[in-house]
């Protein structure tokens, strides 16, 4: 079985998301998404709409994903591939080269964001239209 791993915050689940989640699981037989805490996030100066257990759970009903576990510091990631025999992970190509270390335990893929939106974007969007109101 080969198996792929993502990770992200997923706050305000977007097509963007499910694009790259059917992406990632296309290029494996098992897909695990690590989703950032609420208190890992705190630690990266974010703060998610939606909190971790409610993202979770979202995920996890997702026929992509097939497992989701939490991400709780920027180091788990070489021990989660190892512990979870992990043969490629993927990340947006937002990151393209930042996680480069991890092809010595496994294959590394960078796959193209999808345009026009993010979760950044709904926010600001949402932001601004509130602010006309």
């Amino acid at each position: 079985m080969k198996k792929v791993i993502t990770y992200g915050t997923f706050d305000l689940l977007h097509k963007g998301h499910i694009r790259l989640l059917k992406r990632a699981r296309a290029l494996g037989d098992h897909l695990t998404v690590c989703v950032s805490t609420d208190e890992f996030n705190a630690e990266k100066g974010k703060h998610a709409y939606t909190s971790y257990e409610d993202r979770k759970y979202i995920l996890q009903a997702i026929r992509y994903v097939d497992e989701v576990l939490p991400e709780k510091s920027w180091d788990q990631k070489i021990s989660d591939v190892a512990d979870n025999d992990i043969d490629v992970f993927v990340m947006g190509d937002d990151w393209r080269g930042k996680f480069d270390f991890l092809k010595d335990y496994c294959e590394v893929v960078y796959l193209p964001r999808t345009a026009g939106i993010s979760s950044t974007r709904i926010k600001h969007d949402l932001g601004s239209h509130l602010d006309e109101q």
